[in-house]
C-alpha cells in the first residue's frame, strides 16, 4: 500500500477537511497529514503543492490526488471495504449515500450563518433568515435514520458511516450556537464528539492560532 497523505486546512474552521479526516481515521490505516494553516501569506501556495483545484482536502496516494471531500470518502471506501465506510444494506445504503449528498451539497444558510468554530462559543447567533429551516431539516433526517437504521449502534446507521463524517461538522455547529436539541438529536450530537478522532481533531483545534478573518 502507499503512503497516505491527507491535506487539511486550519482545523477549527475547516468542515470540509474534517469529514474525510473521520472517514480515513476509521479505516485504521496509518497515515500522514499536513494541516495548511489558513490566513497566511503563502496559504494559497502551500496548497497548490498538493491540489490542482487550489482547495483543501486533499488525499495523495502515490501519483493519485483526490481533492474533494466526498470523493476522498469514496475512494477510502473502495481501497478499505472491512472498514464498511457505508452500510452493508443496500436500502440503508442508498439512504446514507442520499442523505451525505445532500449535506454535501445543500445547507448554505446554516453553512454560512453559522461557520465552523470549534474553540468559540456563540449561543443565539447566526440565527438568520432560512437558517432554522436547515436546522430543522437536519434534525429530522437524524431522527428519520436513527429510527429506520440506527438499532445497531449510535450513529445514523448504527454504525459509523460516512454519512456521520460529513453531518460531524453540523454537530459542532450545534455547539457553538447552543442549538437546543431533543433527546434523540442529542444523542446522537454526544456520540459524534466521543469519537476518538473527534476528539483528537477538536484538541488539535484549540491548539491552533486564530485567523482573524474567521473569527468575526
Amino acid at each position: 500500500m502507499q503512503e497516505l497523505t491527507l491535506v487539511v486546512a486550519s482545523k477549527n474552521y475547516s468542515s470540509w477537511s474534517l469529514r474525510p479526516y473521520l472517514a480515513l481515521a476509521h479505516t485504521g490505516q496509518p497515515f500522514r497529514e499536513v494541516v495548511v494553516q489558513l490566513g497566511e501569506a503563502d496559504t494559497a501556495a502551500n496548497i497548490a503543492k498538493y491540489s490542482p483545484s487550489g482547495r483543501v482536502p486533499a488525499l495523495v496516494r502515490g501519483e493519485l490526488v483526490i481533492w474533494d471531500s466526498l470523493a476522498i470518502c469514496e475512494h477510502l471506501a473502495e481501497l478499505f471495504p472491512q472498514a464498511k465506510l457505508w452500510p452493508e444494506d443496500a436500502t440503508a445504503r442508498a439512504v446514507a449515500r442520499s442523505v451525505t449528498a445532500e449535506m454535501h451539497s445543500g445547507f448554505a444558510t446554516l453553512r454560512t450563518h453559522m461557520p465552523m468554530n470549534l474553540r468559540a462559543r456563540r449561543p443565539g447567533e447566526g440565527r438568520a433568515p432560512g437558517v432554522a429551516e436547515d436546522i430543522a431539516r437536519v434534525t429530522a433526517l437524524w431522527r428519520e435514520c436513527r429510527s429506520r437504521f440506527g438499532q445497531g449502534g449510535p450513529f445514523l446507521f448504527g454504525t459509523f458511516s460516512i454519512a456521520d463524517a460529513f453531518y460531524a461538522p453540523v454537530v459542532t455547529r450545534f455547539v457553538t450556537y447552543g442549538v437546543e436539541l431533543d433527546a434523540v438529536c442529542g444523542a446522537y450530537r454526544d456520540a459524534v464528539l466521543a469519537l476518538p478522532a473527534m476528539k483528537a481533531w477538536t484538541e488539535a483545534a484549540h491548539n491552533e492560532p486564530p485567523v482573524a478573518r474567521y473569527e468575526k
